[in-house]
Parts: C-alpha cells; structure tokens; sequence
C-alpha cells in the first residue's frame, strides 16, 4: 500500500501514523505537515526506521510540492491537515479558512485528477454545533457550525462530498468527538490542565465548566480511521465517538484527584464567544457496519494519559518554553487575571 498521510507531525495524524505503521510495517507512507506551531517533530520519533516512511515538510494548499507524490501513484489519502484550536479561529479566521477549507480543495483536486481510489476526510462533530441536555448528534444531523473553525471543517466536507458527486471521488468523511491521550498540543483542556497542575498554577476552566463534551482516546479514533481506510463505503459519514460525556469541571477534577492537587487551582474563567454547551454522538453506524467498538474506557485512558505527560516532561516543557508561550499569554492570561 501506498498511503499519504497530511497532519502526520500533529497529535491525531502522529498516533495514527505510530500505530498504523506498528501493524503494517511494509506500507509505503508519505506524510506532510507543515510543521507550523502544533506539528512537532519530536511527535514522529522512531517513524524513519520503516523503509517504506517519508516526511515531506510542506503546505497541502502547495500543489507544486505535492503533485510529484501524487503522480507516483497512491491507494489513499488521509487528511488529519487543520487548523483546529477555536480560540484561535475566532482571533484570525482567515488563516482557518486558507488550510481547512483551499488546502482539502487543493488535495480533493489533486485526488481527482490522479484517481485515487480513497479518500479520508477527517472531520470533527464541532460542525453539528451545539446540544441541549438531551439527545445525539447522528451521521442526518443538519450542519449548524458555531465558530470559524467548525465553520472551515464544515466547509472543508462540503467540498469532499460534493467531490463524491460531482466527480464520483471515492470520499468518506469522519466526525469523531473530543481525543485525548500521549502527544496532544497543550492549547487543548487535558495537557494544558495537566501542565498547569504539575507547575502548581492556576488552572483556567471557561465559563461555570459545565459544559459537556464527549470523550474518546485517540488510539480509538486511529483504530477507526484504519478500519475506514480498508472498509469504508464511499460518500459515507461516519461518526466516531465512545459515549464517554463528562463536563469539563468533571474532567478538571479527574485529573487533579489523579495528580493529588487541590481543586483550589482551578480558576473560572471568562467565557469564549459562542462556546458550544453540548457534544454527543451516536457512534452506532460505523459499529454496525464496520464492527469497531471503542476498546479504551475513560478511566483507564486519563490515568494512562496522566502517566504518560508525567513521564514526558521534556517533551511538553520543549513545547512550553517556545511559541506556546505567547499563545499561552494571548489565550489565558487575561482571563486569569480579569482583563476579558
């Protein structure tokens, strides 16, 4: 198999990769990233020893750079390639728009012409908006994006579908819920709530914290993907999640109880504009059509994934000591001190 893999230095597209390559250690691999502020290198260690592996640093909106992949032949294509933190969107949406929505026009065009036999959209449920207390978000459910970013990911599958068609593109789309787990930027709540604590700092939570989202460890989500990859039916939807709701103060908690630290950390913060109340999916399709179950309860997975940034201090303070820092001085620091 010839596979090319976009997003492969970031959190989901580097697990995929580790694992995909761990149980097919003969497939031919391209993965390009463009390295930007969540694309980490040191997320690919141990990727070179494959023969078949091959990072490409390079922009998915960069045809010229990408085609000569392209026109060797390739049996699929998976596109993890986002822009993805919200806070950000809301701040420079443009940007949010130029890779989310043009850089999938560009590889959906450039599948296109060199009939690729697979595509994978790699979406998010951030697109059906919000919830009320009740109820689950389905493969039907209209598209109700809330931020830019939701927006460019809807977008971006309005593309892939009307590429299945229009032009019979063999597309398939996923929606997965929220991931966590080992190599997860820290803009997002576990690390940053995990970093924070064992820093002994204060610990941002929006809002009363009581919104709920729906959780799945990323090496579920990966197994999905991979299933999709080999069984999945053309202009398809599925959504992936593990049916494991807890509000972030619930998740907050969890982990502190983990880590031994006081609650007395945790600081309510300004709420961001337009933050969804609710996420829940119904994951029943791609159980019934495709036989994945989740394998990784929440428990089992928020304790492993405590461990693992607990062992990984180098990793996350490499990280925290760049451009995370002004992220982090931009995004929170006002509201920890009252200024938003």
């Amino acid at each position: 198999m010839r596979l090319m893999v976009t997003g492969g230095a970031g959190f989901i597209g580097s697990n995929f990769i580790r694992g995909f390559l761990a149980r097919h250690p003969e497939t031919q691999l391209i993965n390009v990233d463009l390295l930007t502020y969540a694309g980490n290198r040191d997320n690919m260690e141990g990727f070179t020893s494959y023969p078949g592996y091959v990072f490409v640093q390079a922009d998915i909106n960069d045809r010229e750079q990408l085609v000569k992949f392209f026109e060797q032949g390739l049996d699929g294509v998976i596109n993890f390639a986002a822009e993805s933190h919200v806070d950000r969107s809301i701040a420079e949406p443009h940007l949010f728009a130029q890779t989310n929505i043009l850089g999938t026009l560009n590889l959906l065009t450039l599948a296109r012409e060199y009939e690729v036999p697979k595509f994978i959209q790699i979406s998010t449920d951030e697109v059906y908006g919000t919830l009320g207390p009740t109820g689950q978000f389905t493969e039907e459910s209209p598209l109700a994006p809330n931020s830019p970013y939701a927006a460019s990911k809807a977008g971006a599958d309005l593309l892939a579908r009307a590429f299945y068609i229009t032009y019979g593109l063999p597309v398939v789309i996923t929606r997965c819920s929220n991931n966590y787990g080992p190599y997860q930027f820290p803009e997002k709540l576990i690390p940053l709530v995990l970093i924070n604590a064992l820093k002994g700092e204060p610990v941002p939570l929006y809002g009363d914290g009581k919104q709920v989202r729906d959780w799945i460890h990323v090496a579920d989500h990966c197994r999905a993907v991979e299933m999709i990859l080999q069984q999945g039916k053309p202009g398809t939807v599925y959504n992936i999640g593990a049916e494991n709701e807890r509000t972030n103060l619930e998740v907050v908690r969890s982990i502190l109880r983990i880590l031994g630290k006081p609650e007395s950390l945790i600081r309510f913060v300004a709420d961001r504009p337009g933050h969804d109340r609710r996420y829940a999916l119904a994951a029943g399709k791609i159980r019934r059509e495709l036989g994945w179950e989740p394998e990784i309860s929440f428990e089992q997975g928020l304790a492993e994934t405590v461990a693992w940034y607990v062992e990984h201090q180098a990793w996350w303070e490499k990280i925290i000591s760049g451009e995370y820092q002004s992220y982090y001085q931009r995004f929170y620091l006002p509201r920890l001190e009252g200024k938003e």
